[in-house]
């Protein structure tokens, strides 16, 4: 008879020691390691002259991300994987660097965890009481190159052809409706969020030259009303942040606000129905621990109740970003 193999700490102190990864990711991005070795400072001598260390210590961080497989080393010489190369070089048209660093300052608050678990203190807005335009400003200086990443994958996805009014939910800097407003030409969109977002979404909507196209509703979408003959709806990427009761109050709202034969989209990080999974999508319900939030994750089959049970029909579950992001919609009839 086999034996069964011998249990160890190995897989235990990974996980415990898993934030050394991230320090060691975030400071190359801080001190733009990927972005000196783009740029042929591909040596552990060079490396250390151009991004201000001693040569000890980039020798120490560059055999880090080698054996992270962010590098790969050749000899003396250091080249980025491909997708460091694509979204950490800064001064490449998809550089994610400031994404990368978005969530660095709540690590004193995870550290304080447990503490934070045992906290009686709720609120429905989370992060968001208090909100300022500063805060907003740095909230969408990191989002915003993920949020036009995921508004082109939307916009690839989702046949628009014919649409006139999109109502963007929490639309913060506005990035889905820029690229829907110009891959289908005659729609326009609104992006209804609260009042410094909304500051913040007319400044990003300007640069994109979309003013024409997309317009801004300062308010709280659990409480403002909707516009009319709005014929698509969506909601990306604030599901956690809310619970099941307020996730129902809106999609009845906005079921309410469309036409007959208009459309919603879900788009959040949902737990499988066995709710073992993804990680993704448990750790962003975790996280609204940290903001003495009423929030959690929710499962795919429960963002597709909280749809039909507003009335809309022909309601699917659709990939988006695997492990990370699925598209909930549905139809309002007529």
């Amino acid at each position: 008879m086999a034996e069964k193999p011998r249990l160890d700490t190995t897989r235990l102190q990974k996980m415990a020691q898993a934030y050394w990864e991230s320090a060691a990711l975030m400071a190359a991005v801080e001190l733009e390691v990927f972005t000196a070795i783009a740029h042929g400072q591909d040596t552990i001598p060079a490396v250390a002259k151009t991004v201000g260390i001693s040569a000890r210590n980039a020798e120490r961080l560059l055999t880090v991300l080698v054996a992270m497989t962010l590098l790969t080393r050749e000899g003396d010489r250091f080249a980025n994987a491909a997708d460091v190369q694509r979204f950490l070089v800064k001064d490449s048209d998809r550089y994610a660097g400031p994404w990368i660093l978005f969530t660095k300052p709540r690590w004193p608050a995870f550290g304080e965890l447990s503490t934070r678990l045992r906290s009686p203190e709720e609120n429905r807005l989370g992060a968001y009481v208090d909100f300022t335009v500063d805060d907003a400003r740095r909230y969408h200086a990191a989002t915003y190159s993920i949020g036009m990443g995921a508004a082109r994958l939307f916009s690839r996805s989702v046949d628009l052809k014919g649409r006139k009014l999109l109502l963007d939910l929490g639309g913060g800097s506005g990035a889905y409706s820029i690229v829907a407003t110009q891959t289908f030409p005659g729609l326009k969109a609104v992006v209804l969020d609260l009042p410094p977002v909304a500051v913040v979404a007319d400044e990003y909507i300007a640069a994109n030259n979309a003013s024409d196209r997309v317009t801004t509703l300062p308010g709280d979408f659990t409480r403002t009303e909707f516009p009319t003959d709005v014929d698509v709806v969506v909601m990306a990427s604030n599901l956690p942040q809310y619970e099941p009761d307020l996730i129902r109050l809106v999609v009845g709202k906005a079921f309410a606000s469309l036409v007959p034969g208009g459309e919603m989209h879900l788009i959040g990080e949902t737990l499988h129905d066995d709710r073992r999974g993804p990680l993704s999508a448990a750790l962003w319900g975790l996280n609204e621990a940290i903001q003495h939030s009423t929030g959690l994750a929710h499962t795919e089959s429960e963002v597709k109740d909280y749809l039909q049970g507003a009335g809309f029909t022909d309601v699917a579950v659709h990939p988006f970003v695997p492990g990370v992001l699925s598209r909930i919609a549905g139809r309002k009839p007529g």
